[in-house]
């Protein structure tokens, strides 16, 4: 009955694993793909990010400032109120004007890029012993992050154009990379323990 037991949780385990897996190398690919039409095509899809932004910044304010009418008494009011107007107008001025939107983002990108560039190297560094075959690769997107956002810098105001189309494609297709890589690690990891458990 133990062994039954044993095995049952192996299994479920395994299977656990495999679908996990398959979803992440699903989610680098997509990621990657994304990635390659963004760097093919800079300045739509920084056009694009522009409006994407815009409009989370639009929906997210009148979400905002439509509960504050289903909860007026609520502590903060003025707080969420101020919250909820300033991201309608942020969003609006992304809409409004997609050119400067673009330029706006496009530094805000940069700083968010150096950040998760400098956390992605150091969680590579830490996580050598786990994924000894694949923390590579997670350096790799962490060191490609901060090369990009250095040369974005260098290059300013002329990449601000199509920069964040470039930074948005590149990113994703480092990270796709990354997804994709330690998904088809860890699938080998479970494949090496089945046949170690025979």
């Amino acid at each position: 009955m133990a062994t039954t037991t044993v095995d049952d949780l192996h299994n479920s385990i395994r299977d656990t694993v495999r679908l996990h897996s398959g979803l992440f190398v699903a989610q680098g690919i997509i990621m990657t793909l994304l990635g390659i039409a963004a760097v093919v095509w800079p300045h739509i899809s920084s056009v694009a990010v522009d409006f994407y932004v815009g409009w989370l910044f639009v929906f997210s304010g009148i979400m905002a400032l439509g509960m504050m009418f289903f909860a007026p008494g609520a502590s903060g009011f003025f707080w969420s109120l101020f919250t909820g107007a300033l991201a309608l107008f942020a969003g609006v001025l992304l809409l409004w004007h997609p050119v400067q939107g673009v330029a706006t983002l496009t530094l805000v990108l940069v700083a968010f890029f150096i950040a998760e560039g400098v956390f992605q190297t150091a969680g590579a560094f830490a996580a050598r012993s786990i994924f000894p075959e694949s923390w590579g690769w997670m350096l790799i997107s962490g060191v490609i992050d901060l090369v990009l956002a250095g040369l974005i810098i260098a290059g300013w105001p002329g990449t601000a154009a199509w920069a964040l189309g470039i930074v948005v494609g590149v990113n994703l297709i480092s990270s796709g990379v990354a997804i994709t890589m330690v998904a088809t690690t860890v699938r080998g990891v479970v494949r090496v323990a089945d046949k170690a458990l025979g």
